[in-house]
């Protein structure tokens, strides 16, 4: 980040310009610690990295789509329907109200596989519609959003229509427990929100896929001129991200204890700003891993301080709504100064 002029002289519009965002939300934490400072705490930081982990595990999903000049509104949507399936799947066999009346509990590995496969072919669908039909991303998933939402509906439905929970006790410590080191305890939302991020780390940066979704971001006709496949580089890409979305619903569920066709509601939000936070670029091509987690991380301190002091969660959507605005708009004059 080149912030001195030719005189060697500090630019500080240039200075504001790559690092405003940051100093707004860092005098908003300010605030936040001044008001109350209990918020410096261990539990208070461990309730962080926990509520970070699902978001985490969305964003990553988000970020490739938004690598290749994308988005994906449907992502919300796409958890609430893995949430509800996995929670009729694993509900106890003790539960007078399960969904499902068998014998035996499903074994976890069971319904993870099944709500990634949800999530693997609503990908795939809607990078095939983006890809194939040159629907624009923002109408394509736009869609989508609509049709799975009503789909979650039609099964919440039929399941009862009622908030289903009474979970097996493997599925509730799958997702809300932890590991015990030395009288620390590391919640397992924790590793697996490291794992997706190795996973993702290694994908976009140690593989031919992942220097394609850069190309394609870069590039579309470029990339294609250099014998990349954007097709199915973007339906990869989709798919991908459908099974991120479906493992976040099937932990988020978990982690509630309960789940209706609402949950995941705005959930697309969080993670669209934790990836423009973190400085992945709408204009395509720009990004990286460390900048997502850390997106996510710093709006989840934002988001969980404002609660902590009290704020109301209408005055936080208009806060989120504000920061995605403002990192959007840094993002245009960044690409601007650029072109």
């Amino acid at each position: 980040m080149n912030i001195r002029n030719k005189e060697g002289k500090i630019n500080y519009k240039e200075l504001f310009i790559q690092s405003g965002l940051y100093l707004v939300l860092f005098c908003m934490l300010l605030v936040i610690i001044w008001k109350e400072p209990s918020f410096l705490s261990i539990r208070n930081f461990k309730n962080i990295l926990t509520q970070s982990s699902v978001r985490a595990i969305i964003a990553l999903g988000v970020a490739g789509l938004i690598l290749t000049q994308g988005t994906d509104l449907s992502a919300g949507r796409q958890v609430g329907l893995a949430a509800v399936i996995s929670a009729t799947m694993l509900q106890a066999i003790t539960n007078v109200n399960r969904v499902f009346g068998l014998n035996r509990e499903l074994p976890i590995m069971y319904a993870i596989v099944v709500v990634c496969s949800v999530g693997l072919v609503i990908g795939i669908v809607n990078g095939l519609i983006v890809a194939k039909l040159s629907v624009h991303p923002f109408i394509a998933t736009l869609g989508s959003m609509t049709v799975v939402y009503g789909i979650n509906s039609l099964y919440y439905d039929i399941v009862g229509a009622s908030p289903i929970s009474g979970f097996s006790s493997k599925y509730s410590a799958f997702a809300q427990g932890a590991i015990e080191l030395g009288g620390f305890s590391i919640p397992y939302l924790i590793i697996y929100a490291a794992i997706a991020t190795i996973i993702m780390w290694t994908l976009w940066n140690k593989t031919k896929f992942g220097k394609n979704i850069f190309a394609v971001g870069g590039n579309p006709e470029a990339a294609k001129v250099s014998g990349v496949n954007v097709v199915l580089t973007l339906v990869g890409i989709y798919a991908l991200s459908g099974v991120f979305y479906a493992f976040g619903g099937f932990l988020e569920a978990g982690r509630i204890g309960s789940a209706t066709n609402n949950l995941g509601f705005m959930y697309e939000m969080d993670a669209i700003a934790g990836c423009v936070i973190g400085g992945v670029s709408f204009y395509g091509g720009v990004g990286r891993i460390s900048g997502v987690i850390t997106g996510v991380i710093i709006l989840t301190v934002i988001n969980y301080g404002l609660t902590y002091v009290g704020v109301s969660p209408y005055w936080q959507y208009i806060i989120k709504g504000i920061i995605i605005v403002a990192a959007v708009a840094f993002d245009s004059i960044k690409y601007a100064k650029k072109k």
